[in-house]
């Protein structure tokens, strides 16, 4: 039977997307990257983050803490480009297969999924590819960049073709804490407008991204205390 595939891993805004994609369409497997923590020789991590946890706990899950097999069925592999995540998706038949949050994604994974593979960055691809996209549009006071998108999954890294773009929509003195979610519930948006179109169409309408842009690694602690003053400041003047 055909199915939506989400390829992720498990944070709290993960869980909450699939928890609204279940609720729309019976059939979701997930197949999850187990995280491997900080990768870089700096640290990256901010308290503003244990707030933003807290905050969508309390905001989709009434605070009780929950993982994404509470949820639904889910396989969880140390990578998804390893042979055995590989042999499990190669017996999928997927309407559509949605990458949200996931680490880059080998030929042998696009390949298994021809048109049907798409991924949600972040972030504005032609300014901003890689990670903390939206840390970095804040952090070069480019407010305007605050946009998702849903694009379709090439070997380079936040380079296909673009499906369709949002603005994250910023609230009169609304807390950095809360822009993860309002993302989510934006990709959420997208991604069901994404399987209703796969759906009805025989192919999903595309542009070409026309221009790359700087791909960024993780965002350094001392940076992201900036971007929260940055972020705050701005936020209390929306009008």
């Amino acid at each position: 039977m055909k199915k939506i595939v989400i390829l992720t891993t498990e944070t709290i805004h993960h869980a909450f997307f699939v928890k609204e994609l279940s609720s729309s369409f019976g059939e979701i497997s997930v197949y999850c990257e187990k995280s491997k923590g900080n990768l870089f020789p700096f640290k990256t991590s901010h308290p503003f983050e244990i707030r933003r946890d807290e905050f969508e706990l309390n905001k989709w899950f009434f605070g009780k803490k929950i993982s994404i097999a509470d949820i639904a069925l889910v396989k969880s592999f140390d990578s998804l480009n390893s042979p055995q995540a590989i042999e499990a998706l190669s017996k999928e038949e997927a309407v559509v297969v949605i990458a949200f949050g996931v680490g880059r994604l080998g030929k042998e994974i696009i390949n298994l999924f021809p048109g049907k593979i798409f991924n949600l960055h972040g972030g504005d691809p032609a300014l901003y590819r890689g990670l903390d996209s939206h840390l970095w549009a804040i952090y070069h006071h480019d407010f305007s960049s605050l946009v998702t998108t849903l694009h379709r999954l090439d070997l380079e890294l936040d380079t296909g073709n673009i499906v369709m773009q949002g603005d994250i929509k910023i609230s009169r003195g609304m807390a950095i804490e809360s822009l993860r979610s309002v993302n989510t519930e934006l990709c959420i948006t997208m991604a069901l407008t994404l399987i209703d179109c796969a759906s009805k169409l025989r192919e999903v309408p595309s542009r070409k991204l026309l221009h790359l842009g700087r791909y960024y690694s993780a965002m350094p602690t001392e940076l992201k205390e900036i971007c929260v003053g940055r972020f705050e400041q701005y936020s209390q003047q929306v009008v």
